[in-house]
């Protein structure tokens, strides 16, 4: 699971949990075919589809000197009815 960096939770990603879709901040180099055969072997769940966007960089001040953050793409991942991923699975309450 080197190129999955982290799930996130945003306002929206929480919003795409009910429609059984789970995003994730990815390395900018892997490719889709490798992302969706991390997350099906790594979950155990069925990849019906993955939309992908590149995120703009931000520019971080460090005194004079200008860098910029980590370049990482973001996965939408859309899984098949009846799957889940248990850790990041919505609670009620």
């Amino acid at each position: 699971m080197d190129g999955i960096k982290y799930a996130v939770f945003t306002d929206k990603s929480i919003r795409l949990l009910g429609k059984n879709q789970y995003t994730f901040n990815v390395e900018s180099g892997s490719t889709r075919t490798e992302i969706k055969h991390w997350v099906e072997l790594f979950f155990g769940v069925k990849v019906i589809a993955m939309n992908s966007h590149r995120l703009p960089r931000k520019v971080k001040r460090m005194g004079p000197i200008l860098g910029h953050t980590m370049h990482y793409r973001r996965m939408i991942i859309t899984l098949q009815p009846g799957y889940s991923i248990p850790p990041l699975r919505k609670k009620r309450t």
